[in-house]
């Protein structure tokens, strides 16, 4: 799959878009950034769009990516195998509190992004600890490396779900908004805890003075997700690629903001190299707010299929959220300069055609 991922042309098209965004590249020229979740859909989007930005631009920059799975990583980045620009190590940030990255070089005046997380309800459900932990301990342990290593700008990648709930008092979430969370749940392990990482990073900012920004991502797909992702758009994206009907596990009225990986990389990009410090910025394009039935019926209009409606089970129940109103006020990140490059329907569409390619 890893290799076939990069041979694609619609692929290869978004990286290309992205490293020619009019962004402030300069910063990261001949740079250090160590990136956690380095295999997964955002980070190992990012890290082939910095690899790209080398190859069209002589950017320079190096990469120190890591993940729990190094025989995975390896495998995810193969095509840079003999590429001193990238270095890939294992690390589990679940378990990182008593032992902090050693398999990490030295580094002075890095760029850190911490992008690890479990992102999807069966893990919610099947490892709620780990969830916690590496969204905690993982997140201190990061931020921690940026204070060592007297990091440039750390950037801790966040989640339309520290909101929880919209209780109706908002038409749209800003990032002043606080929402709803029953604390008091398993579910709630992963806004919960999403909420003390931003937290940790307020208090490396006010204790030792670290520079950090904070990308609030909605609800994200694209051709990098895994293909265990137990996410609702992740199935229904799944069926429209082998071309079977996609099953909708609710009726479908829950209105969400949703953003290509494409452009959640480029937001990342644009929060790291023009954001704030302090700041958090939602991720989020009224364009690309829609409601999950519509959203399955998209994905059935690419494969010419039907939707079809299903009862979760017990696993995939526990780890749904309850919220049925979460669309986020993108006007900050806006303002500097974001806008995406796809529609909601141009997403699905590139996501399936990658996809039937790779799909065994």
């Amino acid at each position: 799959m890893p290799q076939r991922l990069l041979n694609t042309a619609v692929y290869r098209e978004d990286l290309t878009r992205v490293a020619d965004l009019d962004l402030d590249w300069d910063q990261l020229q001949g740079a250090d950034l160590v990136i956690s979740g380095a295999s997964g859909m955002i980070g190992s989007f990012l890290v082939d769009v910095l690899m790209t930005r080398n190859l069209l631009h002589g950017m320079n920059c190096t990469v120190h990516g890591f993940a729990r799975d190094l025989p995975a990583l390896t495998a995810r980045f193969s095509e840079y195998s003999r590429n001193t620009n990238l270095h890939l190590f294992q690390a589990d940030l679940s378990e990182m509190a008593a032992s902090p990255l050693a398999d990490l070089p030295e580094l002075d005046s890095c760029f850190v992004i911490h992008a690890a997380s479990n992102t999807h309800p069966v893990a919610y459900a099947s490892d709620p600890i780990g969830t916690i932990t590496t969204n905690v301990q993982g997140t201190y342990a990061m931020l921690d490396l940026a204070r060592r290593s007297h990091a440039r700008r750390a950037l801790f990648v966040s989640t339309v779900e520290i909101y929880g709930e919209n209780t109706g008092t908002v038409e749209r979430f800003s990032e002043s908004d606080l929402g709803y969370i029953d604390c008091n749940t398993m579910r709630a392990g992963y806004p919960e805890s999403k909420r003390t990482g931003e937290a940790l990073c307020q208090a490396f900012r006010a204790h030792d003075g670290l520079d950090v920004v904070i990308p609030r991502l909605p609800r994200v797909f694209g051709p990098t997700m895994k293909l265990t992702d137990t996410k609702a758009l992740s199935q229904f994206l799944l069926k429209a690629a082998r071309n079977e009907d996609i099953v909708l596990k609710s009726e479908g009225n829950q209105y969400y903001s949703y953003c290509y990986a494409a452009d959640a990389v480029s937001a990342i990009l644009t929060c790291l190299l023009s954001g704030q410090s302090g700041e958090a910025y939602n991720v989020a394009d009224p364009s690309c707010d829609v409601y999950l039935k519509d959203l399955a019926q998209i994905a059935a209009d690419t494969a010419d299929r039907k939707v079809v409606f299903e009862l979760p089970d017990e696993a995939e129940r526990k780890g749904y959220s309850t919220a049925t109103l979460a669309v986020m006020d993108g006007t900050k990140l806006a303002t500097l300069g974001w806008k995406p490059l796809y529609s909601i329907t141009d997403g699905v569409d590139r996501t399936v055609s990658v996809l039937k390619e790779i799909i065994d």
